[in-house]
Formats: C-alpha cells, structure tokens, sequence
C-alpha cells in the first residue's frame, strides 16, 4: 500500500510538468489568422502582423493584455497568453512566413 501511495504521489508532483511546455509558435499563431491572416500576412482591412520587429509585438500584445494599450479585442485574447507564449508568437512572426 506505502508504495501505490508514493508512486501517486510522485505522479501527482510530476503532473504539472506534463503541461509546462508551450505549443509550437505557429500553432499558437494559428489563432491570429481569422483577423490577421494566415502566416499574419492579413487579405483584408485588419493589419498584418507578419514582419513586424519581435520587440514591438511583445510589447503590443503585453500592453493588450495588461489593458494598457485600448482595444476591441486584443485585450481580451491577450490575456490567454503568457510571456512564454508571447514572446515565441513574437519570433515566429517577426521572421519569414514558414520558418516552422
């Protein structure tokens, strides 16, 4: 019984490494295409996202999400992300379309 109990509690311990790590950057990309477009290179009135230096888009998408920047709807999808999953969305779009 001691040790089913101790294999659980390691498993349980263990656990919230499974999740720690983040999604590739263009799958965490993949959720700007409806708006910006796909690869961030955006086909209509809402401005692309691709090519834009990887400082500036951290610091946009930090500012939606701290609400210090004034948004319709960034605000609210920023606040999903963490500073991990930011800045891995700032690398991939701030390089060539189909760097992953």
């Amino acid at each position: 019984m001691k040790c089913k109990t101790a294999a659980l509690a390691a498993a349980l311990v263990a656990f919230p490494a499974w999740g720690a790590e983040i999604a590739s950057p263009a799958m965490l990309g993949d959720t700007c295409a409806g708006c910006h477009g796909t690869d961030g290179v955006s086909p209509g009135p809402i401005p692309g996202i691709r090519g834009f230096p990887k400082d500036y888009l951290v610091t946009t998408m930090k500012a939606f999400r701290d609400g210090k920047r004034p948004a319709t709807i960034m605000d609210r999808i920023a606040k999903g992300y963490t500073d991990e999953e930011i800045e891995a969305m700032a690398e991939y779009f701030s390089g060539e379309p189909g760097r992953y």
